[in-house]
């Protein structure tokens, strides 16, 4: 019964670790730019949006349509950032495992 003890151990540090790895990935923020920083947004570890910041000078009636892509582009931005932000995390918590494309930890 010793290797269905291992076993279970196994399962325990992976339940562990999962565990852990979630609670580093809900901690990241990351935050991304646009229009050389008229407009910041901030989006956490699960990638909703936590903040957004907006130049003054965009709130005019007639630079509405602009606003709306500085928006966008920031929100963007700081999506690749935070996706980067947690391969690394990934890639620190595998110990550098090669995981397959596309594929996502915690399960």
């Amino acid at each position: 019964m010793k290797s269905f003890t291992d076993m279970l151990k196994s399962v325990r540090d992976l339940e562990s670790m999962a565990k852990d790895m979630q609670a580093k990935i809900s901690a990241i923020e990351v935050s991304g730019a646009s229009g050389a920083g008229l407009v910041q947004v901030r989006l956490n570890g699960s990638g909703a949006m936590v903040g957004i910041d907006i130049d003054k000078s965009l709130l005019l009636a007639d630079e509405r349509e602009v606003l709306s892509d500085l928006i966008v582009a920031a929100f963007n931005d700081a999506k690749a950032r935070l996706d980067q932000a947690m391969a690394e995390q990934m890639k620190s918590m595998t110990g550098g495992l090669p995981l397959p494309p596309g594929f996502k930890l915690p399960f």
